[in-house]
């Protein structure tokens, strides 16, 4: 990972400056910057500890179990890994919630789970539980 110049300070303002005004943006405000003044030096603890925290930040407990080797057909689990695939876009049903410029720019879909931890605090988990998630069987 590249720490060559202070990338996370820049993306943490970024988050600050969008998010400022949004409800819940200093009840987690002290948690999340956590992710942005580690000092990984791969982008894979860097992932891990961003998912533990956002994971706290929702309420549930991020496993910590590692697999010994790529499985391309994994047993008894549900394969999501088609869901990172950023050269296609997954149609998905998700319900629209307020945002912070929702009444400019109407609901704006894809966002980070950020953007719903800041606008839906303690509600994000009930929302992402409430979700369709008829797509996974595409």
């Amino acid at each position: 990972m590249d720490n060559g110049y202070n990338w996370k300070k820049l993306h943490w303002r970024t988050l600050e400056t969008a998010y400022r005004t949004s409800p819940f943006f200093e009840y987690y405000e002290d948690d999340l910057k956590e992710i942005f003044v580690g000092e990984e030096s791969s982008l894979f603890e860097f992932n891990l500890r961003t998912i533990t925290i956002v994971g706290q930040c929702l309420g549930i407990e991020i496993s910590k179990e590692r697999t010994e080797n790529y499985k391309i057909h994994p047993a008894d689990l549900l394969d999501a890994r088609f869901l990172a695939g950023a050269k296609r876009e997954r149609p998905t049903k998700m319900a629209p919630y307020s945002q912070v410029f929702g009444d400019r720019h109407g609901h704006l879909h894809n966002l980070s789970v950020l953007d719903l931890l800041f606008n839906q605090g303690s509600r994000a988990l009930d929302y992402l539980k409430g979700q369709n998630l008829d797509f996974l069987d595409d």
